[in-house]
């Protein structure tokens, strides 16, 4: 599943959900996607993809740890969210932040792409205008 960030010619931004490139061209040539603002068929892509990356870690003593209480379903959603991430995205590893930008400026292959990036690499990402999300660090082996 590959999402794309899309725009209409009136500058309406939304996204869209594909199986991938080559169905996306293909519903474009059609006709076959509009605007849900205001149904213009006159759709381009911009240049946003969804990186993720290694997130810090952070320790909090138990006395001051918030109450939160998440209900199962949440928790259930939240580990299918993980899995859908880990099973359409590429890990790229250490290489993150590099192909990260080659993505970026369309020097590579638009795609989902996660891995590891150190705390400077996630701010100059960002003032590069890339976007990311950062998430905790997730494999196939462990989404538990």
């Amino acid at each position: 599943m590959i999402i794309f960030d899309l725009v209409c010619s009136a500058g309406h931004p939304f996204e869209g959900w594909f199986q991938s490139q080559a169905n996306y061209d293909s519903q474009l040539a059609s006709g076959l996607l509009s605007c849900p603002h205001c149904g213009s068929s006159e759709i381009r892509r911009m240049p946003s993809p969804v990186h993720l990356t290694k997130a810090a870690a952070v320790m909090v003593a138990p006395d001051e740890a918030p109450a939160v209480s998440a209900p199962a379903g949440m928790i259930a959603a939240y580990q299918q969210l993980l899995a859908e991430i880990v099973a359409n995205s590429e890990d790229v590893g250490k290489d993150f932040a590099d192909e990260a930008r080659r993505i970026h400026y369309m020097e590579a292959t638009p795609r989902s792409i996660r891995g590891e990036a150190s705390n400077e690499d996630y701010e100059a990402l960002r003032e590069e205008g890339i976007e990311i999300l950062r998430l905790p660090n997730v494999k196939k082996r462990n989404l538990n």
